[in-house]
């Protein structure tokens, strides 16, 4: 591990930023003591009341722990930390990694199903006007990037009916991870997205109250592509 100096100095994000790829990259493995305050800031470049705010901002991230008189300890992200991460996670050196997009689009056929059918429980008719208004703007999209804009406001309305404060905060963070990649995945979403039709059908189901229904729905619409992805993604791992 080499930390680099920060020309920009007394920026808390530079040196947050900075930190986090190591603990995401592995140079800083868990269970990894880091050097103190004093030793972090000249080697970085930056006063303390920086390094002090991005050890901070690290361990509310549940990437640190940091103890008076005991020093600053790399946690296992995969144990500590939450969604928020995802981002992160998801493109590294400028690249995809196709194992966390595997994980969000498994996430999302799974959670889409339950959200849909909490909806239909929940919400019933009250979603069919902001539904239908969804669904027509996704019928005037053309450009695949802008249907997925547009599927992603329409899934919106449906966690919103779902009246859930965890399933809408899972669908917060699952679009920060999703949306950094939206461009690179048009071709492979299409399949989906412009299947207006199944958006027709789902929210019919939810808007009539029948959550068996919508859960089933749900989870025809979103094998679309998810099948389609995991199908590529096999491919280019091979």
């Amino acid at each position: 591990m080499a930390f680099k100096r920060v020309e920009r100095r007394s920026v808390p994000d530079e040196v947050y930023e900075q930190l986090l790829d190591d603990v995401v990259g592995g140079e800083l493995a868990p269970g990894k003591n880091l050097p103190a305050e004093r030793q972090l800031a000249e080697v970085l470049g930056v006063s303390r009341p920086a390094v002090r705010e991005a050890l901070q901002r690290l361990a509310h991230s549940g990437l640190l722990a940091v103890r008076q008189g005991d020093g600053t300890t790399v946690l296992d992200y995969r144990k500590h930390a939450g969604l928020d991460l995802l981002p992160r996670l998801l493109i590294r050196g400028g690249k995809l990694d196709f194992g966390v997009i595997r994980s969000i689009v498994e996430a999302r056929l799974l959670i889409g199903q339950e959200v849909a059918a909490l909806a239909a429980a929940r919400a019933g008719a009250d979603l069919e006007t902001p539904l239908q208004q969804a669904i027509d703007d996704l019928a005037a999209a053309t450009d695949p990037v802008a249907q997925q804009h547009r599927a992603l406001l329409y899934w919106e309305h449906v966690v919103d009916g779902a009246d859930s404060i965890v399933f809408r905060l899972m669908f917060n963070n699952l679009r920060a991870s999703y949306e950094p990649a939206i461009d690179a995945l048009a071709n492979v979403l299409s399949a989906e997205v412009s299947r207006v039709e199944s958006y027709r059908h789902l929210a019919a189901a939810i808007t009539s109250g029948d959550k068996d229904r919508a859960k089933q729905s749900a989870a025809k619409l979103l094998h679309l592509a998810t099948d389609e992805l995991l199908g590529v993604i096999t491919q280019l791992e091979g």
